[in-house]
């Protein structure tokens, strides 16, 4: 999925989060390049983005906030006022969710079920240590 992608991709489960700096109009057209391939590849299998799901991020102070599209759709821009906090919490909470799940059907403990779960302190990045504690 991501061969010939030029930005920097994370994923996880059935996320995939590209993320580039854009500081020039070629930044930007080499941003749009990467959902315009990634349209192409789920066009090829068979497959769909849920564009609903489908936010931009933009960061920093001078920011230009390009406006990038999945094929033919514009993708939305998330909120400029995003609560890291309510972020976290959220995050949390789905994660208490799934390790609720996990006690009560995986009799295992071992490192390779529960390392994965521990990914969302690297992503969300707590600022806060109320949120570092709730996340940990």
């Amino acid at each position: 999925m991501d061969s010939g992608i030029e930005c920097t991709v994370s994923k996880f489960a059935n996320d995939t989060k590209p993320c580039g700096v854009v500081d020039t109009l070629e930044g930007r057209d080499a941003i749009q390049r990467d959902p315009d391939r990634l349209e192409r590849w789920a066009r090829a299998n068979r497959m769909k983005f849920n564009e609903a799901k489908c936010k931009v991020l933009h960061v920093g102070r001078h920011n230009s906030k390009h406006n990038y599209r999945l094929g033919k759709e514009w993708i939305e821009s998330s909120p400029e006022k995003v609560n890291m906090s309510q972020q976290c919490a959220l995050a949390a909470q789905k994660t208490n969710c799934v390790l609720g799940c996990i006690k009560r059907g995986v009799t295992s403990r071992s490192r390779e079920v529960i390392l994965p779960l521990e990914y969302c302190i690297q992503v969300w990045g707590p600022q806060y240590r109320r949120d570092m504690e709730l996340l940990e």
